[in-house]
């Protein structure tokens, strides 16, 4: 049987751990405070599509309690990870893969990504910090991950599905491998879709494209994001974003076959969205910011490309984090990202 551990088992960990045991997989969880115990206490429920069922799904907050794993998902939020990869340890042996559920440019983008720049083989520190996870984890192990859902936790031991049933995955060579079939049709078999993509970057960036220009947007104003497509100077800013972050893209190799205005148009037309960033705030949770953003920042300093939409609206996001407390600045990756005009003044 094979045996996969969420690391995170919030809203989205929580979806994919019910879904994988719906499979029939071995499912454990790490989890922490009320909601681990809960789940501890009556299993793992999950509501979807107007029905209710508890899974009787190991939990825990030791993974040294758990064992070596086939697979480790890490459904963390991106920025809360490289504190924490020490705990990894007793879940991986040499032929454990790590999924990095998470939103954002992945750690592991620039392993075997022939993108013929400077950037081959190495990390962004915005995203991993003095290359913690490469380090500790190494990116061999990693399969990519881009993750469509909405859920929420709407009680500890409780996930809600809202929408969205998609995990795109792909080796970051592009081969199709078995360990990347084996755990897609484990996820077909509980329910998702999951296909398999020789390019997933190009499909991380589809989706940081919204990531990058509705999030700030909706996290600065409250507004979701068809009130964002209907005022039509916050609109046309979105554009603006989108238009830098695309030259970012293309110039590390990313192929975008979703004209911008439709690209928009898939998020206006949902009705009173708000992306997770917005959420961030109105919850008090950390925010964001890092992977989604100011990877895309770190990216463009480094391959030399004018962002300055994205520029202005990433600094009232940190300055709005930082008075909020939800944000803790970082001086020196700061510099990495701030246009050459501001870092000469800093």
């Amino acid at each position: 049987m094979t045996r996969i551990c969420i690391y995170g088992a919030g809203a989205i960990g929580g979806y994919l751990a019910a879904s994988l045991a719906e499979a029939g997989a071995e499912v454990s969880i790490v989890a922490r405070g009320p909601h681990l115990a809960a789940i501890q206490r009556s299993g793992l429920t999950l509501r979807k599509d107007g029905a209710e069922k508890t899974y009787p799904i190991r939990a825990t907050d030791n993974p040294a309690e758990l064992g070596v794993q086939d697979y480790v998902i890490v459904a963390m939020k991106a920025h809360a990870v490289p504190s924490v990869v020490g705990q990894f340890a007793p879940l991986l042996d040499a032929h454990t893969a790590i999924v990095p559920a998470v939103n954002g440019i992945p750690w592991w983008y620039f392993y075997g990504a022939r993108t013929m720049t400077a950037l081959d083989d190495t990390w962004l520190e915005s995203v991993d910090p003095n290359g913690a996870q490469w380090k500790a984890f190494g990116p061999e192990r990693a399969i990519g991950c881009v993750v469509y859902p909405a859920c929420e936790v709407a009680e500890p031991g409780v996930i809600a599905h809202n929408r969205g049933d998609r995990f795109t995955l792909g080796e970051p060579d592009g081969s199709e491998s078995s360990r990347v079939r084996i755990l897609s049709e484990l996820m077909i078999a509980g329910g998702l879709k999951a296909p398999r993509k020789a390019r997933l970057r190009d499909e991380i960036w589809i989706k940081l494209w919204g990531n990058s220009s509705f999030n700030p947007v909706s996290a600065l104003t409250g507004a979701s994001l068809d009130i964002i497509g209907a005022d039509a100077a916050c609109r046309q800013l979105v554009y603006d974003i989108m238009v830098e972050c695309k030259q970012v893209g293309e110039a590390v190799g990313a192929r975008f076959v979703v004209d911008i205005e439709k690209r928009i148009k898939g998020g206006t037309d949902i009705i009173g969205h708000k992306p997770s960033t917005r959420h961030d705030v109105e919850l008090g949770r950390p925010m964001e910011i890092d992977p989604l953003i100011s990877s895309v920042l770190e990216l463009a300093r480094r391959l030399d490309i004018d962002t300055p939409n994205l520029d202005a609206v990433a600094a009232l996001l940190r300055l709005q984090g930082q008075v909020l407390g939800l944000y803790e600045r970082n001086p020196e990756m700061e510099r990495r990202i701030l246009p050459s005009r501001v870092a000469a003044n800093d």
